[in-house]
């Protein structure tokens, strides 16, 4: 008899869900066009053609066969602005400063807005309540031992330091040898350590002493001497229905924080935030757990942690799915290196049988979760709204 094909349960991001604007959507009045880009010249491409670059959005402005394009690749991009931008003295907290990189949740029934960038968490005594509890697109960090005027660092530092951290990479300062620009290692590069870099302050190439991946948030860690602790398990347990929260729930998975100046340990879990109605601005449960039972069921800390990472990377987009083993049934978590390496067969950690899903992307990674959200979603007070990080992909090259 002919073998059965591995179930596929890919997940439709919740078809009849609300789309929430994109974190770097352009702006809707149009102010930011081509009379902003500058445009240069930064040496040859390997066709013989001109590479551009702009020196105002940090991206490529090179149209087909190497010409000038009059846009560059983030024109769209809304650059920071000041009033985005927080000014944070650690040495006015002294019960611990703490600061992640915002991305949206895995699961969200809500009618919140989208936090977009560096979530911040400060209290003055240890312990105490936050006295900053926001999020902002960057932070320029002031203490003693960093610069007068501070270190400033973007929502995209914070972002891919998750990124790289949940998947078990350090990050390295990297610094452009031609114009000293702080360099970031996004989307591909983030989760493979390398030496050729392309600087985004100037857009050339160098090569660093040795392969690693770059990180401007190391800058501040290594100036504040801030020690690699390892997070202990929330400890707490939650079991709810939905049905519960009219105001919807949102689901992230923890990821360590870039810098954590509190003498407590860092917790790890499963952090929901629970709405009793639809007009609150404050959830009635703000908390990390170690175990999170919705609706009867179970979401794995691990594999919450690493969907959160995986829809991050542009690269990976449309090839993350659910699906079982067609021998044992025994869903697929793709993890270490292949959760965020497609591939186009992967083996059941059950029977040890190799199987292909059959989808129209060649090459996947295996996650659980999108059909467990699928299920959840059956039940939800309202459709889940659908979260698009929209960050440009980097292709390797």
């Amino acid at each position: 008899m002919k073998s059965q094909p591995p179930v596929i349960r890919q997940t439709r991001r919740f078809a009849n869900s609300h789309r929430q604007p994109s974190l770097f959507d352009g702006c809707e009045d149009g102010e930011l066009d081509a009379a902003f880009c500058e445009v240069v010249a930064v040496g040859r491409r390997r066709d013989g053609g001109t590479r551009y670059w702009c020196l105002t959005h940090r991206a490529d402005a090179t149209a087909k066969y190497g010409r000038r394009s009059t846009t560059c690749r983030g024109a769209h991009i809304p650059l920071i602005t000041a009033r985005e931008t927080l000014d944070l003295h650690l040495d006015r907290y002294c019960g611990g400063v703490a600061l992640w990189g915002a991305v949206p949740p895995v699961y969200d029934t809500t009618v919140q807005p989208l936090d977009r960038g560096i979530h911040v968490h400060a209290r003055e005594t240890l312990g105490g309540e936050k006295v900053l509890d926001d999020t902002f697109r960057a932070v320029r960090i002031f203490a003693a031992a960093l610069p007068s005027d501070g270190t400033l660092v973007t929502e995209l530092d914070a972002i891919y330091y998750m990124v790289s951290s949940v998947f078990g990479y350090t990050t390295k300062l990297i610094a452009c040898p031609y114009c000293g620009f702080s360099h970031l290692d996004r989307d591909w590069f983030s989760v493979h350590p390398h030496q050729r870099h392309l600087c985004a302050g100037c857009g050339r190439y160098f090569r660093d002493h040795e392969r690693g991946i770059g990180n401007p948030t190391e800058a501040v860690r290594a100036a504040l001497g801030v020690p690699e602790r390892a997070a202990k398990p929330a400890g707490r347990a939650i079991d709810i229905r939905q049905a519960a929260y009219p105001g919807g729930i949102q689901i992230w998975g923890s990821n360590p924080a870039f810098v954590w100046t509190s003498g407590l340990a860092e917790e790890e879990g499963v952090h929901v935030h629970a709405f009793a109605s639809i007009d609150d601005a404050q959830p009635v449960v703000d908390e990390t757990f170690s175990r999170v039972v919705v609706d009867g069921l179970w979401l794995d800390p691990v594999v919450v942690r690493i969907w959160m990472a995986q829809a991050a990377l542009p690269h990976l987009r449309g090839r993350i799915l659910s699906a079982i083993c067609p021998s044992c049934e025994t869903p697929k978590f793709c993890v270490g290196e292949s959760g965020f390496v497609p591939s186009r067969s992967h083996v059941c950690d059950s029977c040890g049988r190799e199987f292909s899903p059959r989808c129209r992307a060649r090459k996947t990674i295996l996650n659980p979760l999108p059909e467990a959200l699928e299920r959840l979603a059956e039940r939800a007070p309202r459709c889940p709204q659908s979260h698009d990080v929209g960050i440009l992909p980097d292709a390797p090259r």
